[in-house]
């Protein structure tokens, strides 16, 4: 299990939004409050975040960025980063998963083969990832909050149950 953050993504209809806490941590200690793990890329059309090392994170945003300008298109540059990873020695031993997503879909990216869309539109890795989801898909289903509200709500309930999350939230969407 990685104990490293929380990263949430959730999407009703055409809007999605991202978010992710600001808690570093080393060990047992809590390093930084407010560190930057999501952002937007591919001229702001791609919404990525991480949950791992914070070098490992960096080195897929790099990767994935790479993958979009040669390929244009999220699922494409994902299936081409996810081959890319399992079948690369070096990359074979980052420990971060990510999270991106688009104005068509959502995926979870892993070094393990993994590329997931969900079924609801709800993703969620990193340490608080499991609470993130519950709480993300209960406020979906029983409310009518946006998807950054969603994020919000669910990553503040996170924070208050996860050590390794925090309430420092960061927040980024793709709204019509």
């Amino acid at each position: 299990m990685l104990r490293s953050t929380t990263i949430l993504t959730v999407r009703r209809g055409k809007d999605v939004a991202l978010g992710g806490d600001g808690q570093v941590t080393l060990g047992d200690t809590v390093i930084k409050h407010s560190a930057k793990k999501i952002r937007k890329i591919h001229q702001n059309s791609v919404l990525i975040g991480f949950a791992g090392t914070a070098a490992d994170g960096l080195t897929l945003f790099e990767k994935l960025e790479k993958k979009l300008d040669q390929y244009r298109h999220l699922q494409r540059a994902a299936h081409e980063l996810v081959q890319d990873w399992r079948g690369d020695r070096v990359l074979r031993r980052v420990e971060a998963l990510m999270i991106a997503a688009d104005a068509e879909a959502s995926y979870l990216i892993s070094g393990n083969g993994d590329l997931i869309i969900p079924d609801d539109g709800v993703l969620a890795i990193g340490s608080g990832g499991s609470i993130a989801l519950a709480a993300a898909r209960a406020l979906l289903q029983q409310t009518e909050l946006s998807p950054a509200e969603i994020v919000t709500e669910a990553l503040k309930i996170t924070s208050q149950i996860c050590i390794y999350t925090n309430d420092t939230i960061e927040l980024i969407d793709l709204s019509e």
